[in-house]
């Protein structure tokens, strides 16, 4: 049946009795496709039902249906028309990860960060409001990502501003890591939920021959409601909240989204599901099962035979451990990403030192600076682009108290299969321009653990930037040792040319000086600069080179530029970085050779500028 399925249109002409059975063969084609690409998988298999449901009650793409984040999107592809192209799923040049509006008109809106669906529904909503059509829009969010203040001020506008829209809350208690807060307590409060329904069934039964003692109990119901369920909250925003309903029966989703569908203002529907749902492994570990590499579905997936090259997400959650032991001020703060910043071990050895704020980056970055007031030394860990989002609050609340926080800064550069929601390619950018921030990135493991202990020992806001994965294969020594603060370090002495390497990219940039003849430099840190080194081989090379795997564009090539002009020194500068434009998403490998940032691109182009022809 699922072969017969090329649009939402072909969805729609099956009977309903044909969709548990469609359901069944998407789930099966997923767990299958997902094993041989890798992604997201627990996430995408507790929305199924749901996506079928939506297709067949909605007219899309007229109906604009928005996901959040959109890492539940795999059975929405596969609906429209792409399920040939999941075999190409986070290649290069395959079908993005993510609902992308490039790829396809069912894609209303590109996502991949969290808590983006209420506003752009919102949007999308007025829009079609003000210019006089009928169409509907739906925002579906996790219950993960309602903990972002975003999520939240979408809501308080939503309400009031007498919209058309739906917003459905994918309630699967799942976030990447476990869900916190007190919002999530109470959106599953499920079982109140279900009290609350059986006690006012029989109330109106009891009092249906009264009509005005049944106006006195809905109005009470109002205040009880808010006590054991979660419409309330919702309803005070303006919304007419509905459920919570099981998100993978389709004979309840289909009837109530169709009744949704008919009336109009702002509605919130609840929708209970199970990630993992239908693949027993995943249901047993769904955070396992969230992102995955290529697996034997039979087999699920095993650990790996041997201990592997060390990442630099696990040199920072050893430091962080070892730093903790060290000094009893240091707390760790994570924005919803425990497992994936390293914090994993930090949180089970320091419990009372460990926050997990939630999807709430601004608050993660404001919270550490109220600590680091009171005497603490905070320690962020978040990826370079979720750090994004707390821009404001790095400036205002940290940088310009000159408070001393440490952001250990993730997936710096390009991260692959994610693509460019998930590219870390401007921190080097937006961060170096801020005063009293110390910038660093490190050119192996050994030196990404020096990096952090010199970061934390510093009296001002810091920032270490490492990419996702491993490095070299260095493995750090468990001391706490520093680095001296502004200095780079020459890896390779050579003739006329200069090679002036940041972070990720000084093993390429030692390779390439190899064949070039050309001094390497690993310069350490961004800010401050390392303006003596730079002056000192301006005197005696004829062409500097500044390499990073960061945006050209006010990058730390900037920095070797600016330096150079403020000492009234006329040597050239070649600056590589990446681009000034979106970077699909690949293999980092590839895409790196591909932007001239790998060995031979660093020659090629070092060739070019010292022979044109």
């Amino acid at each position: 049946m699922l072969e017969s399925i090329n649009s939402p249109a072909d969805l729609r002409h099956l009977d309903r009795k044909q969709l548990p059975q469609l359901a069944t063969e998407l789930r099966a084609f997923l767990i299958e496709s997902v094993s041989q690409t890798g992604g997201h998988l627990s996430s995408n298999l507790g929305t199924i039902e749901l996506t079928i449901a939506l297709h067949a009650v909605f007219n899309t793409p007229e109906d604009r249906l928005v996901w959040d984040v959109g890492h539940q999107c795999y059975a929405h592809k596969i609906l429209t028309g792409r399920r040939e192209g999941m075999s190409t799923l986070r290649m290069h040049g395959g079908v993005s990860g993510f609902p992308k509006r490039t790829e396809s008109p069912y894609d209303t809106f590109g996502v991949g960060h969290s808590s983006t669906s209420i506003s752009a529904a919102l949007g999308m909503a007025l829009a079609a409001k003000h210019k006089g059509e009928e169409r509907k829009a739906i925002a579906i969010i996790g219950d993960g990502a309602m903990s972002a203040g975003m999520a939240f001020e979408a809501l308080n506008n939503a309400g009031v501003a007498d919209a058309d829209m739906l917003v459905i809350l994918n309630d699967n208690e799942m976030s990447i890591s476990p869900p916190v807060g007190a919002l999530n307590n109470i959106l599953t409060r499920l079982m109140s939920g279900k009290t609350f329904n059986v006690a006012r069934q029989g109330a109106r039964h009891m009092l249906g021959f009264a009509p005005p003692l049944l106006e006195l109990a809905r109005r009470a119901e109002e205040h009880v409601k808010g006590m054991i369920a979660p419409g309330t909250l919702f309803e005070e925003f303006g919304f007419h909240y509905y459920g919570p309903i099981d998100g993978h029966d389709l004979d309840a989703l289909i009837p109530t989204l169709e009744n949704l569908r008919d009336l109009k203002g702002p509605k919130f529907l609840h929708v209970i599901t199970k990630k993992g749902q239908g693949y027993k492994l995943a249901e047993n570990d769904p955070i396992l099962y969230h992102g995955v590499a290529k697996f034997a579905p039979c087999e699920g997936i095993k650990a790996s035979k041997g201990p592997g090259k060390l990442t630099y997400t696990q040199v920072f959650g050893d430091w962080l451990c070892d730093m903790a032991k060290a000094d009893s001020r240091l707390v760790g703060i994570t924005p919803a990403m425990r497992e994936g910043s390293g914090l994993l071990r930090f949180s089970a050895e320091h419990p009372d030192r460990y926050y997990d704020v939630g999807i709430a980056e601004q608050h993660a970055v404001t919270f550490a600076a109220g600590l680091a007031c009171e005497g603490l030394k905070p320690v962020v860990a978040i990826y370079s682009t979720f750090l994004q989002r707390a821009y404001d609050q790095l400036i205002h609340d940290v940088a310009l108290q000159n408070l001393p926080v440490v952001f250990a800064v993730d997936r710096g550069g390009l991260v692959g299969a994610d693509g460019p929601t998930h590219h870390g390619t401007f921190d080097l950018s937006f961060v170096t321009c801020i005063p009293n921030m110390v910038v660093m990135a490190p050119a192996d493991e050994i030196e990404c653990r020096k990096m952090l202990s010199t970061a934390y020992a510093l009296d001002c806001p810091s920032m270490v930037r490492y990419p996702r994965g491993g490095g070299t294969g260095t493995v750090p020594e468990m001391n706490l040792d520093t680095l001296p603060l502004g200095k780079g370090e020459i890896r390779r002495q050579g003739r006329n040319i200069a090679l002036l390497a940041f972070g990720s990219l000084v093993p390429a940039a030692v390779a390439a000086g190899d064949e070039l003849d050309a001094t390497v430099v690993n310069m350490r840190f961004v800010k401050p600069i390392d303006a003596g080194l730079i002056l000192e081989l301006a005197g005696n090379h004829s062409l500097l080179v500044s390499i990073e795997e960061n945006s050209v564009i006010g990058g730390a090539g900037s920095e070797i530029e600016r330096v150079l002009a403020e000492n009234g020194l006329n040597v050239p500068v070649l600056r590589l970085g990446l681009p000034d434009r979106f970077i699909d998403h690949g293999e980092q490998g590839q895409l790196l050779a591909e932007l001239g940032l790998d060995q031979q691109g660093i020659v090629r182009a070092v060739r070019a500028r010292s022979n044109p022809q």
